[in-house]
């Protein structure tokens, strides 16, 4: 069996920075890893603005994947920000690998906060499987190893604790983190917002579906392999789901490491 349905759904990321110069820039490295994907980005930068975003896929879903690197490439030259959805405002999301681009806006912003090397941020969530069947279920974030976010679910929707009862879960979610909470924050709830939608994902015997296109009404548009040009052609890229939940510090573990 190759889709676990029990337990918890668990990603990791990580941003270090791997090369600073108070006059050259500098590089973060990031890495992405949970039950279905593994992806790694790398952000070379002036200081100012972006000059070189590379990534690399090491796990993933389907055939087309990989290829959505090459379209981080619109974000060179972009300036610094410590707002991870800044990167949405230079190129489209779904014409991105979603979680391809939500790192390299995480990237993005560990470059603009700045430090020495080994600079690290790293998140892990959890999202219990039993989240899909509605009730109140518990949600967590922890950032570098902190408890930080809880947020009780009851299906789709977060009903304690505030302001997070409050937001629109759907459609504005994002924005809405960045208008009301500081920075560092807002961060953090993007990073379990997003953790909550892919997490439902968990316990799907996913590697039924054999071509993209099937998905097509439910998923359609949604990211770069989900396009028209792709979806036609994209296969499922079979048994590369993974199971974290008995140890999620198996996560990551070909980098980027705590001491690059």
């Amino acid at each position: 069996m190759t889709h676990f349905p029990h337990g918890a759904y668990r990603r990791r990321l990580r941003l270090v920075v791997t090369a600073s110069d108070h006059a050259a820039g500098g590089v973060v490295d990031g890495g992405l890893e949970d039950d279905f994907h593994y992806f790694t980005v790398r952000v070379a930068h002036d200081g100012a603005s972006v000059h070189e975003v590379t990534a690399r896929a090491i796990r993933w879903p389907w055939t087309t994947c990989p290829a959505a690197a090459d379209r981080l490439h619109t974000l060179e030259g972009m300036e610094l920000s410590p707002h991870c959805l800044a990167v949405g405002d230079i190129a489209d999301p779904k014409q991105n690998c979603t979680h391809m681009f939500d790192l390299a806006g995480l990237c993005i912003a560990h470059a603009a906060r700045g430090g020495r090397v080994g600079t690290t941020r790293q998140y892990d969530v959890e999202i219990p499987h039993q989240a899909q069947a509605g009730g109140d279920v518990v949600v967590r974030c922890d950032r570098d190893g902190e408890p930080l976010l809880a947020w009780t679910l009851d299906g789709r929707r977060v009903v304690a604790p505030e302001p997070y009862a409050g937001a629109p879960w759907r459609r504005g979610f994002f924005r809405w983190a960045e208008e009301a909470l500081d920075v560092d924050t807002a961060e953090a709830a993007i990073v379990l917002r997003r953790s909550c939608d892919i997490g439902m994902g968990r316990g799907m015997d996913l590697d039924a579906v054999e071509r993209a296109a099937e998905l097509e009404r439910l998923m359609g548009g949604v990211c770069f392999t989900m396009q028209p040009e792709q979806i036609q052609v994209a296969l499922r890229h079979k048994e590369t789901i993974r199971d974290f939940d008995a140890d999620p510090d198996a996560a990551l573990a070909e980098g980027p490491h705590l001491t690059d």
